[in-house]
């Protein structure tokens, strides 16, 4: 929704909202407090200093200049040098303690959201997209930047330039400050509405960037359906559209700046040319000096240049708080899978026991799960079958707490995971994904993403353990080959062989399997599927079976459907009753006969 002034309810905030995000980054910037109020100081000496070079300049004129005194004339130029000196020095310090306390500042708020987010379980991902999480640490960082590194300093400039401006020209002349001041009302009126009509145009142009962005990531990641039905034009006629709009939008922005900063100027020339003139005449009455009208023309800038520099900051301001408000909604998300304040290790082996779960994701109404219970026994390797949506991923993901169920318990040893420290329940059981996902760097830096202390020996020996030690010294640079963003430098298969080989390096009581098999090409199939058997023994396997192949060599077979176990057995039993599993391996060897 929109409200009048082009606020979005996502943007705008409450005074108590500000209240207490305020209170937040002044306690999360504690620690440059001692810079804070050194940078203030400075903030001070430089208003300071801007402010007596006009007065200096009256001085050099009435005591010096129209008394003929050399003296008084010479004492003028030092000291108007020494305060233009001071304003430089001081200003360029303020600059530097201003943008290293926001660069650290900044800092501090992204490892703190990083942390954060490393440490929410699955739901949280589910209800927040990784796009939206990226936006957090990059658009709304740098709303954030702006104003630590350039809007807070031009605050606390303006706002003590505008208030010390004011009371100097009050005590040098009540009479031309009312002249000066003529012209307030109108730019004030003026830098409201622009407050109100700039913002509008903002948060358009940012609703349109991201218009734009999503169009041309689009273009880009579809182009290969986009090239084989040649629809080329239609996707180049689609990002135009969006172009436009974003150009439109610009275009209004602008507009509106124009019109505002015309007008500054123009309030500035107009009370100049008011001062010059009224000032004039009260220098002929003898109701000031020439001096003390000199230095109001030299003031007014002090006067309405803060003004300027106020309605510029509203648009950060509010941008920032915005996006402060949203980071400080991810520091304060709590983990819905942490660590009991009073964990304990899991033991070495023991049953995995599912008693009585129930489990609902976040926004739906349907469970996934309901009322199920199931025990597997050390060594025992069980199959889970079923429908797609049937539950049977939940069911793994809850064996391996990267949920917790609503109602139930899952316990290993008969240790409930709820209160079983992570380190220990990661060290038991590991889930080994469809996908094997590697990060930039080399095999040997990828293996190490299981356990960061292993020593070269201790992953040689993991190879080993899944026999692909030949496969990976085919490689020029053998471990230390480089696998590039998302492992592209690998087939399927050898990004799996490292997947396998993480979960050797760890060597869990249980195994957790999305059939590692499923997406591979028959040239490297046979070897993860003999990498896979060695993997296999002598553990307890849970494994998402999506092949009749993979189902035959469990001892047990579970059936999930409708959010329940439906069947439970062997292979040869299962198929004597003659219901969902006799269904689903008459599809399996159908769909096979016709491969």
């Amino acid at each position: 929704m929109w409200h009048a002034g082009g606020v979005s309810d996502e943007d705008r905030l409450s005074r108590a909202q500000a209240r207490t995000i305020m209170g937040r980054v002044f306690k999360m910037a504690a620690p440059f407090r001692k810079t804070i109020y050194f940078a203030f100081a400075c903030v001070m000496v430089t208003t300071a200093s801007t402010l007596s070079a006009p007065v200096i300049v009256r001085h050099g004129i009435d005591a010096g200049i129209r008394a003929k005194n050399v003296g008084e004339l010479n004492k003028s130029v030092v000291f108007y040098l020494i305060a233009v000196s001071f304003t430089y020095a001081f200003g360029r310090l303020l600059f530097l303690l201003v943008n290293r306390t926001g660069e650290s500042f900044l800092r501090v708020l992204r490892l703190a959201v990083f942390r954060q987010m490393q440490r929410q379980s699955m739901a949280f991902f589910d209800r927040n997209k990784a796009g939206v999480l990226v936006a957090r640490m990059t658009a709304d960082i740098e709303s954030m930047s702006e104003l630590v590194q350039f809007g807070l300093l031009q605050f606390l400039s303006a706002a003590l330039m505008l208030t010390f401006a004011i009371v100097v020209l009050l005590v040098l002349s009540w009479q031309l400050t009312i002249v000066a001041l003529i012209v307030m009302p109108i730019l004030v009126l003026a830098s409201f509405k622009f407050q109100r009509d700039s913002n509008k145009a903002y948060l358009v142009v940012r609703e349109r960037v991201g218009a734009n962005l999503s169009a041309l990531q689009e273009g880009i990641t579809t182009v290969r359906v986009i090239q084989a039905y040649a629809q080329e034009q239609e996707a180049i006629r689609k990002f135009k559209i969006s172009n436009r709009l974003l150009f439109a939008g610009h275009e209004k922005s602008v507009r509106i700046s124009t019109w505002y900063f015309a007008l500054v100027e123009f309030s500035g020339v107009f009370a100049s040319a008011l001062m010059i003139g009224i000032g004039g005449w009260f220098v002929h009455r003898g109701t000031v000096t020439l001096g003390t009208v000199v230095a109001f023309v030299l003031l007014l800038s002090s006067l309405f240049d803060p003004v300027q520099q106020l309605s510029q900051l509203y648009n950060t301001v509010q941008s920032a708080g915005a996006a402060l408000n949203k980071l400080f909604a991810i520091l304060d998300s709590k983990p819905e899978v942490d660590e009991h304040h009073s964990a304990i290790d899991l033991p070495k082996t023991g049953e995995l026991k599912v008693n009585d779960i129930s489990f609902s994701y976040a926004g739906s109404k349907v469970p996934a799960l309901n009322e199920v219970s199931i025990t597997v026994g050390i060594g025992e390797k069980l199959a889970l079958v079923g429908p797609t949506g049937a539950g049977k991923s939940t069911l793994a993901k809850l064996m391996a707490r990267l949920y917790d169920p609503q109602t139930g318990t899952v316990e290993f040893g008969g240790v409930n995971l709820k209160i079983a420290t992570m380190d220990s329940l990661r060290n038991r059981i590991v889930v080994v994904p469809q996908e094997g996902f590697l990060f930039n760097g080399t095999i040997r830096d990828n293996l190490r993403v299981a356990r960061a202390s292993a020593t070269d020996a201790e992953i040689e020996a993991a190879i080993a353990a899944i026999g692909a030690t030949d496969h990976f010294a085919q490689f020029a640079d053998g471990l230390d080959t480089q696998v590039r963003e998302r492992g592209s430098r690998l087939s399927a298969g050898e990004r799996q062989l490292v997947a396998l080989a993480r979960a050797a390096l760890v060597d869990p009581a249980v195994l957790i399997l999305d059939e590692a098999t499923s997406n591979l090409d028959p040239g490297t199939e046979s070897e993860v599927e003999h990498a896979l058997e060695r993997l296999m023994d002598g553990r307890t396997v849970i494994v998402v079976a999506h092949r009749l192949s993979t189902v035959q060599r469990a001892d047990r077979i579970a059936v999930v459907a409708e959010a329940r176990i439906a069947e439970l057995g062997t292979h040869s039993e299962l198929l004597a009753l003659n219901g969902h599993y006799a269904q689903l391996a008459r599809a399996w060897q159908k769909s096979h006969a016709s491969s």
